[in-house]
């Protein structure tokens, strides 16, 4: 106890060294966690809006169908199927779809489209639709009418309460044809999905491809969205071997490999800055050192045993790592919420480069508690194993040396 007391007294015997000590720290811990929190909200965010846009974070088809997205490889909609999906650990909703294709005409313009045929509800539930309206209202189960990608009614002129004409190939080889009013028009982030994504009820799909109560899909939501790919590989075990269940990765591979091929670049820039953290809390280490020199000297030659100021000396080094340390989780909380609520935009090219690739260009900071636990435990390591140093001085001190000024 009294090497506590004695350690916290000499911590403040020479406040601003002890203080610039705790700054060194304290900005450690703050950028550390900030530089954490950005890499994963930046990744969480690219996976969001991509699964967002459409795809979800899983899906179910017949199998065969990823690789042959044809009507005749959809499957029929069965309760006993949807419930047992449903009973799968960690999956917290499903709506169905129809997908398929068709052009769509106004006037003398025809354009070829994703048409999907959704369960409007389920659908604005997972991926969000409903928040993606920015003109007219959303659709109704019951209607007969359709909403229309912001591009793909740019292109084809058409505006809301006008008409399409759609013209494709049904169920089995049949005529697709009709008439729908535009009810509402939806913007993507994507650009390739903006340009050609039309949505309708799925009974008004199913009825316009002849393909009455057939689906092509299943598309998945998670409770627990980390551990997606661990619920995807239970499902392939437990369901029937008619069925082939996707991950948003096995569906969209080029996104996944960018992603993970950035991850990886990012633990580089980490590196970086924990060897530049490593220097700051050195170089207060080093200048206390050279302060103390005589004093430390001192203590030794009046019969300090150099075990006990080695303790005592380790004990500061904690105090000072834990404070500085704990100041720095307290401020980086209130920084990294805000940053979450009003992620940092960029603008000009580059932000018209991250649209090509379907994402938004904003960089939003994660709020994951284990990121400021982790980063806190890291600066801790750091500062405890270079507060090492003072202790390596100790063992190698010659009282008569340190005491010449």
């Amino acid at each position: 106890m009294w090497l506590l007391q004695l350690a916290w007294k000499n911590m403040w015997r020479n406040r601003y060294r002890t203080l610039i000590t705790m700054a060194a720290i304290f900005f450690a811990v703050i950028l550390s966690v900030i530089a954490s929190s950005l890499k994963e909200g930046i990744f969480n965010n690219l996976v969001k809006n991509v699964v967002s846009f459409y795809t979800g974070y899983a899906q179910v088809h017949k199998r065969g169908y990823w690789n042959e997205q044809i009507l005749d490889n959809s499957f029929e909609t069965a309760p006993a199927t949807e419930q047992k999906i449903l009973r799968q650990k960690n999956v917290a909703g499903i709506t169905p779809r129809l997908e398929s294709f068709a052009l769509v005409s106004s006037g003398d313009v025809t354009k070829g489209s994703l048409v999907a045929g959704i369960d409007v509800e389920k659908e604005t539930a997972i991926t969000g639709l409903k928040d993606k309206l920015v003109q007219g209202i959303y659709l109704k189960s019951t209607d007969t009418a359709i909403l229309l990608a912001q591009g793909l009614a740019e292109r084809l002129k058409l505006k809301v309460a006008d008409t399409a004409v759609l013209i494709g190939q049904g169920y089995h080889g049949a005529t697709a044809a009709g008439k729908y009013v535009v009810k509402g028009i939806v913007k993507f982030g994507s650009p390739e999905l903006n340009d050609k994504a039309l949505f309708m009820p799925l009974a008004a799909a199913q009825d316009f491809y002849s393909a009455y109560g057939m689906v092509t899909s299943y598309v998945l939501s998670f409770n627990n969205t980390a551990a997606a790919e661990a619920s995807v590989i239970a499902m392939r075990s437990s369901m029937d071997s008619s069925y082939e269940v996707m991950s948003w990765g096995d569906m969209i591979p080029d996104i996944k490999q960018h992603i993970t091929a950035d991850s990886n670049n990012m633990k580089y820039v980490q590196g970086i800055l924990y060897m530049l953290i490593c220097f700051g809390i050195f170089g207060t280490l080093l200048m206390m050192m050279v302060e103390r020199k005589f004093e430390i000297g001192m203590l030794v030659a009046i019969g300090m045993k150099k075990i006990k100021l080695m303790v005592l000396l380790t004990v500061e080094s904690i105090l000072t790592v834990f404070a500085g340390c704990i100041i720095g989780l307290l401020v980086s909380i209130p920084v990294i919420y805000y940053l979450n609520r009003h992620p940092l935009r960029i603008g000009g090219e580059t932000a018209k480069a991250y649209e090509r690739f379907g994402f938004e260009a904003i960089f939003p900071t994660s709020t994951d508690a284990a990121i400021f636990i982790n980063q806190g435990l890291v600066v801790i390591a750091m500062g405890l194993l270079i507060s090492l140093y003072p202790v390596y001085k100790v063992i190698r001190l010659n009282p008569v040396a340190a005491m010449k000024k």
